[in-house]
């Protein structure tokens, strides 16, 4: 079910980013608009080739967010990579840092790592034209600063039952929020499944103390791999 925003099948968790109610599933499978949430791709696609392409595109760029989700693996890290595509082009890339050691915070989330690369190195990329590949869908710290850095597009493989964002309801939010609504688009699920696997083995590492015995990790576990 690679990116197929309109069959979406994960299990609603009673908290979290991924627990969408009836109506939601509703709303997505196109049946009724819902305005309070962001728009979801595909919408509207003149072509089913079109629809296509865009998808193998997608799934493209989701295969080498997954190069950095594994290199955090590697290197003992939560298995979560980020890469930002402007016209085609990755501009900047970053994996999860410091979900353990010493000092363990929730900063560096892979998707500000690539942010912030992004700001440094190129600051004179057209903000309006990001599309951010993840391969867990973005918490609310990140989903707010990538929003607020002008990213519009977001595409995520695995969904966060515990902690993801973007099923934050934008329209009802302030002002700043609201009027980002109409602009935003959410594209979920593209190569969930490699996500998934590399998740599956964080958590069944015995020396794994991360989120271990959370709501996430008990979620990812249970899940069978579609």
């Amino acid at each position: 079910m690679d990116g197929n925003a309109k069959t979406i099948s994960y299990k609603a968790c009673p908290v979290g980013g991924a627990a969408f109610r009836d109506a939601d599933k509703i709303w997505l499978s196109g049946i009724i608009p819902d305005h309070n949430h962001p728009r979801m791709e595909p919408d509207n696609s003149p072509t089913k080739e079109k629809q296509m392409g865009r998808m193998e595109q997608h799934q493209r760029f989701m295969d080498m967010a997954l190069e950095q989700a594994r290199a955090a693996l590697k290197a003992g890290e939560f298995p979560v990579g980020a890469i930002l595509v402007a016209e085609g082009e990755v501009v900047a890339e970053g994996c999860r840092q410091n979900s353990g050691g010493v000092a363990p915070t929730e900063l560096d989330h892979a998707e500000i790592v690539a942010l912030r690369r992004l700001l440094t190195q190129k600051p004179e990329i057209k903000r309006s034209s990001l599309t951010l590949y993840a391969t867990m869908e973005p918490c609310l710290m990140c989903y707010a600063t990538l929003l607020l850095n002008g990213v519009r597009r977001l595409v995520y493989a695995y969904e966060d039952a515990m902690g993801g964002g973007t099923s934050l309801p934008l329209a009802q939010l302030a002002p700043l929020y609201r009027e980002l609504a109409p602009e935003v688009e959410i594209i979920p699920h593209v190569r969930r499944r490699e996500s998934l696997a590399l998740f599956q083995r964080f958590f069944r590492q015995p020396d794994t103390s991360y989120w271990q015995d959370s709501l996430l990790a008990r979620y990812t576990l249970e899940q069978q791999g579609s």
